[in-house]
């Protein structure tokens, strides 16, 4: 009897640790259902702070304006993942004789994985984080709850409209990224390595199909949906004060690139398959 006794309280902590992890995720789904039915309120009634926020997430504020903002930033990180790319593929295809296939390389792995998975990155650390941290700092003032006693939607106007912002900006970024990669590519093989840039552009036209970079489109604005979904939730059931807001970045970060790499996962096996899509032969 007292092993039971002492088992009992333990056994009832973990089912309602368990309840309580249900019941988040039954929170986050419907503040998720309520931000993506809200999208039309938002075109409708928003339409001024939805210019606002494509033009803030898309060239930045402030200082940040100066420099380009997100552009930049999403410019830069592609640049190092197509480079990388680059070296990698010269040195492991040279292995074998086969180093003319780097431009299959650039244009097989910056277009499925490389560029997306860095473009998800870049929008978690600046887009998603700020968003974020807005909606954090508002919540700790009650300015959310001030705009729902004026009357004002707060999910449409807050989070439906960082969405839509957040789709909208990541299809002229991802062009960026998408480029950028690919140049630093074919600038790292063919000017430091020295393989022919005629060489270099057969392979690369040759395997880089147009339906894979409306694919490639799709996943970065899948991402960019499931990024702001993740942070502005965070944002808005933010508490604790400005430590609180810290937190709430912090785990929607961690939070919006795990979903990003299992989104990406999952997609590529669903548009690819096994195969991955393509045939190479001599």
């Amino acid at each position: 009897m007292t092993v039971l006794n002492q088992l009992h309280p333990r056994v009832l902590q973990t089912i309602r640790r368990c309840a309580r992890g249900w019941n988040r995720i039954g929170t986050q789904t419907q503040f998720y259902a309520k931000t993506l039915g809200s999208i039309g309120d938002a075109f409708v009634h928003y339409r001024i702070e939805l210019l606002r926020l494509i033009a803030q997430m898309g060239l930045g504020a402030g200082a940040l304006a100066v420099i380009g903002g997100t552009v930049v930033i999403v410019g830069f990180l592609t640049v190092t993942t197509g480079a990388i790319t680059a070296v990698v593929g010269y040195n492991q295809l040279s292995d074998v004789g086969v180093e003319a296939l780097t431009g299959f390389a650039s244009a097989y792995f910056n277009v499925r994985l490389a560029a997306p998975l860095t473009a998800g990155v870049a929008l978690a650390a600046t887009i998603g984080a700020g968003a974020t941290a807005q909606l954090g700092a508002m919540r700790i003032n009650d300015e959310i709850d001030a705009l729902e006693v004026m009357g004002i939607r707060s999910i449409a106007y807050l989070a439906s409209t960082r969405v839509i912002s957040g789709v909208i900006v990541v299809i002229p970024l991802y062009c960026v990224a998408v480029l950028a990669a690919f140049f630093s590519a074919r600038m790292i093989t063919t000017a430091i390595y020295g393989q022919s840039v005629g060489v270099y552009d057969h392979y690369f036209n040759t395997f880089l199909y147009p339906r894979d970079l409306i694919w490639s489109f799709l996943l970065a604005i899948a991402m960019a949906v499931v990024i702001m979904l993740v942070h502005t939730y965070y944002g808005f059931t933010a508490t604790g004060g400005p430590a609180g807001v810290g937190e709430a970045v912090g785990r929607a970060v961690r939070t919006s690139l795990v979903a990003s790499g299992v989104l990406t996962v999952f997609l590529s096996l669903a548009i690819y398959g096994q195969s991955g899509g393509f045939h190479l032969s001599g």
